[in-house]
């Protein structure tokens, strides 16, 4: 009916000039009834009872009609507002006047018009909210169910009741093996009788080379290659790597799928064993992964080749216990298909459970003994240059004893599908680990390599676009990090698919798991879980602002052409905002929405405005200082009677320090609001003054020779600007001097400036030349009565 309407009203604006065009509101119309369809069937399958696998595919089914039914939306939205804007250049009805019939009819479609298209978007925006309600269902059950087999307990294992009920099933266990197994062997000998399979037996020849010839043929080739045509650079190293993780893993598939289809094409299997065979080629795809990622992590034989900093002492300890990963790996694939293919008793699958756990939980023991005594020998020997256990690995090594005690203590309780979830996740996290690891140093290596200025890309980038060479290794920086950025949030997305996460990237942090319910204050919920993921997401946020700093500091801003007090600049604004941002991440984790995080800076307001007036003052002149920039790190300057370098700028204070190399502390405020001497802003150079006078009586050229021959032997003072010598005045029988000269650093000036006063004493003592002040006589004349006294008295 709604397309129907829709229709008739297009139809008739269709006789209109100018009319909105129909055929993209009647595409979205259609979609959002397809959408409702969807909705309304996802709804009648999960009245039913559905497995994992179905309740993916319903969750994929209602994220899709969501999807389609926003974009609908957006659609008709675009739609209405053309009408409405149509509808207000008719202008209103003119009260008393009859209007024309042809503007009327316009006016009268363009009303209905809008009525079918508002309606439309009503529909569609409901639909919208059904579909996201049912992907929030499907979620919370995923969740729920999780939770319920987290906390299924079962009789301990070491218990005589256990292995009771285990023994009452056997045989009725037996029975299903034997009668698989029977099945199986009455095809084959059926077929078998009819001719010789040569299906099965070329699938196995095949098998065979591709496992064998094919793959270690592949190792040798590219090796050879890389080594004859590429570089010498980090790149070959992570290509090498690559192409052993493909060729170690699609070998071993390849060659299931093979024999597996030889199989089936001989006709030697029956149709029950289909599930088997397929959860066969799966487990031998997922433990030739795991053997070729932990073979290209450790790299026992072709050490040079190794990109991860491990030792090799420490690689050939541990490839004998990857290679047992591996094998545990497709044990527990190929064991949880043939329970699932032959139907077996729950009590068989806890036992298999409790027995794959044990001996994932020995073999990470296995592994963290093996690391700890390679880190206890290395400390015995202070060799620290060369150990195999970083601090994050030792860290890594600590959580996962931790979780084993966890897990074994949970196996031997009861809690057997905890304790099995736990192991095969400790095994997960260390495969997921060094393939994510891999991927990262790859993305580093090729975007820091093509992407850099003395590269053919970036000199043809540099040539042809006249882009600079330091923008070519930014962008490659940039690349790496946005990739690698990436390849974390699609990890992560994996490693809660476990959990029941959908493994979407873009929803990873929306699917976490459901924590208790708190009390409600107000509008926030305030539970135990709550804060703690709270702190965890603070955790995780800061931890990326240290590791964004660690890039920007280490990585970017060394490429760019700022000096250092730009990079301290940007530095210091970058992480004040990104622990903002985190904390305001960490309070939304909470609950707290943005309107109560202005509301608390609302309230904080009153308290900086009575006792924190010095503190926020500061805070500004240090943003003023960073963005205005009129004080740099390495600048010589005057504040009061204390000069100094600056060593740092800070939001809150800056430090000098002192010719003694103490440092002094100023408030950033002191140096916004009085007056500051900078020795070096508006240039680098110093400046050397001497004055001094001769007598009169001297030789003023003689002087200006001496005084510029001794500021041209001192090494230190430069030509350019050339040093003058000035008269300055002649005053009381002396000529006064004024000499100037520049040094590269105003630093310099003072021990410079010694230096020519030493020479310049020299030099115009040996010159016979009086500098100074010349000592003054005094005569006493005094007039005697009889010319006997004879000449007046003098005295001086």
């Amino acid at each position: 009916m709604l397309l129907l309407a829709l229709a008739a009203v297009l139809a008739v604006a269709g006789r209109v000039q100018a009319q909105t065009p129909a055929n993209p509101a009647t595409a979205s119309a259609a979609k959002i009834a397809e959408a409702e369809i969807e909705v309304r069937s996802v709804d009648h399958a999960l009245d039913q009872q559905v497995d994992d696998a179905d309740r993916r595919a319903l969750r994929d089914r209602a994220q899709g009609a969501k999807d389609v039914t926003t974009q609908a939306v957006s659609d008709l939205s675009e739609q209405l507002a053309l009408v409405n804007a149509r509808i207000t250049g008719l202008g209103p009805v003119t009260p008393g006047e009859v209007e024309a019939p042809e503007l009327s009819a316009q006016r009268k479609s363009l009303g209905s018009l809008r009525t079918t298209l508002d309606a439309a978007i009503k529909r569609g925006r409901l639909a919208g909210v059904e579909a996201g309600q049912l992907v929030d269902e499907i979620d919370q059950s995923q969740a729920e169910q999780f939770s319920e087999k987290l906390s299924t307990k079962a009789p301990s294992p070491l218990s005589p009741g256990f292995w009771i009920v285990v023994l009452d099933q056997a045989p009725r266990d037996l029975r299903r093996v034997g009668l698989f197994l029977q099945q199986g062997h009455e095809q084959i000998s059926r077929q078998w009788r009819g001719g010789v399979p040569w299906h099965a037996l070329l699938g196995f020849a095949v098998a065979i080379l591709l496992l064998g010839p094919v793959r270690l043929a592949a190792h040798r080739l590219a090796q050879r290659r890389l080594i004859a045509e590429a570089p010498p650079s980090r790149v070959r190293r992570s290509a090498y790597t690559f192409w052993r993780v493909a060729v170690g893993t699609l070998c071993p598939l390849v060659a299931a799928f093979v024999l597996v289809q030889g199989l089936r094409w001989s006709g030697l299997l029956p149709q029950r064993w289909t599930g088997f065979l397929n959860g066969f080629v799966f487990a031998t795809g997922i433990a030739g992964f795991t053997a070729a990622v932990t073979g290209a992590v450790l790299m026992r034989s072709q050490p040079s080749w190794r990109i991860a900093p491990i030792d090799d002492e420490t690689a050939a300890r541990l490839r004998p216990l990857s290679w047992g990963l591996t094998v545990l790996t497709f044990a527990t694939a190929v064991i949880g298909a043939f329970e699932l293919a032959i139907g077996s008793s729950r009590s068989a699958t806890v036992a298999t459970q409790a027995t794959m756990a044990l001996l994932h939980l020995l073999l990470i023991v296995a592994t963290l003994v093996v690391l700890g005594r390679i880190r206890a020998r290395r400390a015995a020997q202070n060799d620290t240059t060369s150990a195999g256990v970083s601090a994050g690995l030792s860290v890594a090594a600590l959580l996962a004893w931790v979780a084993v005690v966890i897990a074994g203590l949970a196996l031997v309780i009861g809690y057997i599908w905890f304790s099995y979830f736990v192991a095969l996740m400790i095994g997960w996290t260390v495969l997921l680990g060094s393939a994510l690891y891999l991927m990262l140093v790859a993305a580093d290596d090729i975007a820091t390599t093509v992407f850099v200025r003395d590269s053919r890309i970036g000199v043809t980038l540099t040539r042809a676009l006249g882009i600079r060479g330091a923008m070519v290794d930014q962008f490659g920086l940039v690349l790496s990090g946005i990739v690698r950025l990436a390849l974390v949030l699609l990890a992560l997305g994996m490693f809660l698919r476990p959990f029941g996460a959908s493994g979407n990237p873009g929803a990873i942090f929306d699917q976490l798991a459901a924590v208790a319910d708190g009390i409600k204050v107000g509008n926030v919920w305030i539970s135990p879980g709550a804060i703690l993921r709270g702190l965890a997401v603070l955790l995780v946020g800061l931890g990326l602002v240290r590791a964004f700093m660690r890039w920007l500091e280490q990585r970017y801003l060394p490429a760019t052409d700022l000096d250092g007090s730009g990079r301290n600049s940007v530095s210091l604004v970058a992480r004040y905002i990104g622990i903002a941002l985190a904390v305001i991440w960490a309070l939304a984790s909470l609950g707290i929405g943005v309107e109560r995080i202005a509301l608390l800076l609302s309230a904080l307001s009153v308290g900086i405005g009575f006792g924190l007036q010095a503190i926020t003052q500061n805070f500004v002149s240090g943003l003023i200082l960073l963005a205005e920039r009129p004080i740099k790190i390495g600048d010589l300057i005057r504040v009061g009677t204390d000069e100094g370098d600056v060593k740092r700028i800070s939001v809150r204070s800056t430090e000098i320090e002192l010719a003694d190399h103490s440092t002094l502390i100023v408030p950033n405020s002191e140096l916004i609001t009085k007056s500051v001497l900078n020795k070096t802003l508006a240039g680098p150079l110093g400046r050397i003054q001497i004055q001094f006078s001769v007598p009169i009586e001297t030789d003023a050229d003689l002087v200006r020779g001496i005084v510029l021959d001794c500021f041209s032997a001192e090494a230190a003072v430069l030509t350019d600007p050339m040093p003058k010598a000035f008269i300055d005045s002649i005053i009381d029988g002396r000529i006064h001097f004024n000499c100037l000269a520049h040094v590269e650093s105003p630093r310099a000036a003072y021990g410079t400036r010694s230096a020519v006063l030493f020479a310049l004493l020299a030099a115009l003592r040996d010159k016979g030349i009086e500098i100074g002040t010349l000592p003054q006589k005094m005569e006493l004349v005094r007039h005697s009565g009889t010319a006997a006294h004879g000449s007046p008295a003098q005295a001086g």
